[in-house]
């Protein structure tokens, strides 16, 4: 029987397990003395427990699709898990809310009356507007926790290509000689304290051409040894690889299978993150050179050698370009001849095909090793720039003195990789002035709570005059109807913050599939942030206390012969 059960469990995350039996010992609790009527509740909330298990340990098992290829069928069992998920958690809380009111009415004076008056059975009209201003605030604050939450993971998203394809650091010369004697240099920014790794890098702008097409290109000469400690090159090359650069005789001899492109491979389009590793040369550099070149495959007659270069996945789209394809690349930095200054013009063969994630990088650059963009660029005793990686990208504001310190130049000068992106400032910008904006939607729900308590001041007139001439203080009249609006808010903020809170853990769980060609992602990013929910929880509750302070106030300078008068 034990081993029944762990099959039956298996499949299933422990910490999901664990919430969903606490979720079910609320509903027991709830079942003491329970009619007839809260039993069919809780079994209802155990029925939907068990869906919920049962199409979480399906889902599990389905296999993850890449690219534009969705099962439809796959899709509909996870966003069933997820409903049926949210709808039990519905119900707990449902059943949590009266042992809460409960709590309440052991407690102190006010607490009792305002959790009596909340429970007590008003009229039609009234209780009508008290479940409409739970659910305003309920929806509200999903919908502003939801929406910050896929910002966030937007944000996140574009932050980590960024910074995958740039390095924290980049020293560069200010002047077009660039640096002569940069060994020295870059050894120094090694040592430097904060710093992980350093790379040389040679740029330029190229022109490159296919027949008749053509698209400008950022060419990078890049140090195959180092390059990949400071950004994600070699994790990102899709087809081909990148150590491939430094043998251009077996790009040239790759046998038409393995010359593949990336139109016809539709479902090789994966996240930035991978963890598949580029494979090793076909060839040990520890043997003999001789027997190695005798035993490797060499190129036929018709397919001369030329220098090998990576592209980007939308480049090779552009230009229609496969691995093995050749490419004409046109500098401007021309040769002097008799006619004048001709622009050097040279053919590269394509060694790989990489997808960073992010599209101005996969249709603009292309990266060769230094010795052969020295020599194409002319600048064979140059380096233009060093890239850095540091410890902490947040903090390489820090580190950026340091850096400049041991470069020790006034002709270089280090910029941080966000500088080339105002897109940090702007989305945190954005998200500051969604949260403001809907914000205006729990401030609308709010009215609704301010009604309900002018509604029930005018109805409780009698009631509130009898408390009164008993002896109660216009602090605890306050109080009462303070706590009545905390409650019916309090209800509301907690029912959406919490439902929000597992839908978009849910939806970051599962996935929610895009058209990668529309948003050059395949699933929507979303970052689940306890904080952001808290933010959203402490803004709901601030502004429904807020609502609370005229009608309860109103209630408090209430007479006793006022009320009673007519009575």
């Amino acid at each position: 029987m034990k081993l029944n059960l762990l099959n039956l469990f298996r499949g299933i995350p422990n910490p999901l397990l664990v919430a969903v039996g606490l979720g079910l010992l609320a509903l027991l609790l709830r079942g003491r003395g329970a009619t007839l009527r809260r039993w069919i509740f809780i079994g209802t909330g155990v029925v939907f427990a068990g869906a919920f298990l049962t199409l979480v340990r399906i889902a599990n098992g389905l296999p993850v699709t890449r690219g534009s290829k969705v099962i439809m069928k796959h899709e509909i069992l996870r966003a069933s898990a997820l409903g049926t998920g949210v709808v039990f958690l519905i119900f707990v809380l449902g059943a949590l809310m009266p042992l809460v009111l409960d709590s309440f009415e052991r407690s102190t004076f006010t607490r009792w009356v305002g959790a009596r008056h909340v429970r007590a059975t008003k009229s039609g009209f009234l209780t009508v507007i008290s479940v409409l201003s739970i659910c305003g605030v309920a929806v509200s604050s999903c919908a502003l926790g939801s929406v910050i939450s896929i910002m966030g993971g937007f944000g996140q998203d574009l932050q980590r290509k960024i910074l995958a394809n740039n390095a924290h650091v980049v020293v560069d010369a200010q002047t077009p000689q660039g640096f002569i004697e940069w060994e020295p240099v870059l050894q120094r920014v090694r040592a430097t304290p904060g710093v992980v790794a350093a790379t040389p890098m040679v740029t330029g702008e190229v022109m490159a051409s296919v027949g008749s097409n053509m698209s400008g290109v950022l060419l990078r000469g890049i140090d195959l040894d180092t390059v990949g400690q400071v950004i994600d090159l070699p994790k990102n090359v899709e087809l081909g690889k990148l150590e491939w650069l430094a043998d251009p005789e077996w790009v040239a001899a790759l046998p038409w299978s393995e010359r593949r492109g990336v139109e016809a491979d539709e479902e090789l389009f994966r996240p930035i993150a991978s963890d598949v590793s580029p494979a090793p040369l076909p060839v040990d550099k520890n043997e003999d050179p001789i027997i190695a070149k005798i035993a490797r495959p060499q190129p036929p007659p018709d397919r001369p050698v030329y220098p090998c270069i990576v592209i980007g996945r939308e480049l090779a789209k552009t230009l229609h370009l496969r691995v093995g394809s050749e490419v004409s690349l046109v500098s401007r930095m021309g040769e002097l001849t008799p006619a004048g200054i001709v622009p050097r013009e040279r053919k590269f063969r394509v060694a790989g095909i990489f997808f960073s994630g992010m599209y101005e990088y996969d249709a603009t650059h292309g990266y060769v090793t230094m010795e052969v963009a020295r020599d194409f660029l002319d600048q064979k005793d140059r380096l233009g720039a060093i890239q850095v990686k540091v410890l902490d990208a947040e903090a390489a504001d820090g580190v950026r003195p340091a850096i400049e310190a041991a470069v020790a130049r006034r002709a270089a000068g280090a910029r941080l990789a966000r500088d080339q992106q105002g897109l940090f400032s702007a989305l945190k910008l954005e998200r500051i002035a969604t949260f403001i904006v809907l914000s205006l939607a729990i401030i609308v729900a709010s009215f609704c709570i301010l009604c309900t308590l002018l509604l029930m001041v005018t109805e409780k007139g009698k009631e509130i005059a009898i408390l009164k001439a008993l002896g109660a203080s216009d602090g605890a009249i306050l109080r009462v109807f303070m706590l009545e609006g905390m409650i019916i808010g309090g209800i509301g903020t907690v029912f959406g913050v919490a439902v929000g809170y597992a839908t978009c853990f849910g939806l970051s769980w599962f996935g929610v599939r895009i058209d990668p060609d529309v948003y050059y992602i395949d699933r929507l990013p979303i970052a689940v942030n306890g904080w952001d929910f808290f933010a959203v929880t402490v803004a709901a509750l601030c502004i429904c206390a807020i609502s609370t302070l005229y009608p309860a106030r109103a209630a408090s300078k209430l007479l006793p012969v006022d009320g009673l008068r007519y009575e």
